[in-house]
């Protein structure tokens, strides 16, 4: 559970702006689509291969 301490002089705008950064630096909605399919650890490994790889010649490119 995501708990914000207001200050007394922060607006709701403000307040909500926190709740919101804090909830996506948790990752909540993330692990939550994850969950939603299992996937095999063989193809999870063969993503995360792929997206290195494609990382890897995009910054080789730019150089």
């Amino acid at each position: 559970m995501l708990l914000i301490n207001p200050r007394e002089s922060d607006s709701i705008d403000k307040a909500l702006r926190k709740y919101k950064k804090k909830f996506e630096k948790a990752g909540i909605l993330r692990q939550l689509r994850a969950r939603k399919a299992f996937v095999k650890p063989s193809i999870v490994r063969r993503s995360q291969l792929l997206k290195a790889e494609y990382r890897q010649k995009m910054m080789s490119e730019d150089q």
